[in-house]
């Protein structure tokens, strides 16, 4: 009775292995969150036989059944996974007697299977199709785990539980280090995203406050950095010499170049764009004096400081070189550029001062 039960409601089932994962993702996505993967099955009639033939006696309808629809939401990180709870308890309707998070069900000697699990409804509220009002009554499972608890999980189960023989006590305790150990690496991970987020906001606050000396020049600084537009001036400045456009283009590939410049702080390109600035329009002013170009590039200041600070340090061409390569990857033409470049800027007014 319960399989015939189980076949007349199969196009329930697949309905809701659609819905639910698609309400899912769109919350995520909606949050900010980040998820390994979202995993879905509908329990098969050969395994839910062999589910009945076990323990049968105890479900009187097929909707006494909670996990024929099962969900999984993977997580990266452990602090991810009661975000992505959250999320769940807003999305549907929880039976809480039937839900369990194992994550507090041991000891603080005990290691092993950590995960959470809501048996859950989809509520009226949040979809309702007239064709299929047992969509609203029956109910299926969601667990929730990050990707190493997944790999536990995994693990155990092939070893622990498809052997069909009891597992000797040293392998058990074999396991159960292991347990630990990912749990461990689960709370590193966690802290470390932690502490790089609050090195982010440092460095957003340093930016923004001016103290630049203080901000160590990389990625993340460097984002941060552009954000507040140094090059701008300078860029409208170059521009106006033939009334031309500005396009925006990223700024990182300048980042390894500002690096092997010796700058090591945001401080370091401040000064750059202080000092040197001038002698950037003129180079500017120079090379833009043999096009007619109406677009330029964002990077174009950028681009011109650091041929000024090249040249003004004795860099000549193969600086210069240096610096097209970093910029565009190597190619032969750069050293026909870079020989140009130096020849001509020698007879601009900053190398003479």
């Amino acid at each position: 009775m319960l399989l015939d039960e189980y076949r007349e409601l199969m196009p329930v089932y697949t309905r809701m292995a659609e819905l639910i994962p698609q309400e899912l993702k769109k919350f995520f996505s909606d949050a900010g969150i980040i998820v390994a993967a979202v995993e879905h099955r509908i329990k098969t009639e050969e395994s839910l036989e062999g589910k009945l033939q076990l323990k049968g006696d105890k479900y009187g309808s097929i909707t006494d059944i909670t996990d024929i629809v099962g969900l999984r939401v993977i997580t990266f990180y452990t602090d991810d996974v009661d975000k992505v709870a959250s999320i769940v308890e807003r999305l549907f309707e929880i039976d809480w007697e039937n839900s369990v998070d194992k994550r507090k069900l041991h000891e603080i000697d005990s290691f092993g299977y950590l995960s959470v699990h809501y048996i859950c409804r989809i509520p009226e509220s949040k979809y309702k199709d007239a064709e299929h009002p047992e969509l609203n009554r029956i109910r299926f499972e969601i667990q929730i785990r990050t990707v190493l608890q997944h790999a536990w999980a995994n693990m155990s189960h092939d070893t622990g539980y498809k052997s069909g023989v009891e597992i000797p006590k040293f392998y058990l305790r074999n396991m159960s280090r292991l347990a630990g150990m990912l749990e461990l690496a689960d709370d590193e991970f966690s802290r470390i995203r932690a502490e790089i987020a609050e090195y982010r906001r440092k460095v957003q606050n340093l930016v923004a406050s001016g103290n630049l000396d203080e901000v160590p020049l990389d990625g993340d600084s460097f984002r941060s950095f552009m954000k507040i537009g140094p090059f701008d001036a300078l860029n409208r400045r170059i521009a106006s010499l033939n009334q031309a456009e500005i396009q925006e283009v990223s700024m990182l590939p300048f980042l390894p170049l500002f690096i092997k410049l010796g700058f090591s702080t945001l401080g370091d390109i401040s000064r750059l764009i202080k000092e040197y600035s001038e002698a950037a329009f003129q180079i500017a002013a120079f090379q833009i004096s043999l096009t007619d170009l109406d677009i330029l590039s964002s990077s174009v200041g950028a681009q011109d400081l650091c041929m000024a600070y090249i040249l003004k340090k004795g860099g000549g061409r193969a600086g210069l070189k240096l610096m097209f390569d970093v910029l565009n990857g190597e190619n032969e033409s750069h050293e026909d550029m870079a020989a140009f470049l130096a020849s001509q800027a020698s007879e601009l007014p900053f190398m003479n001062q």
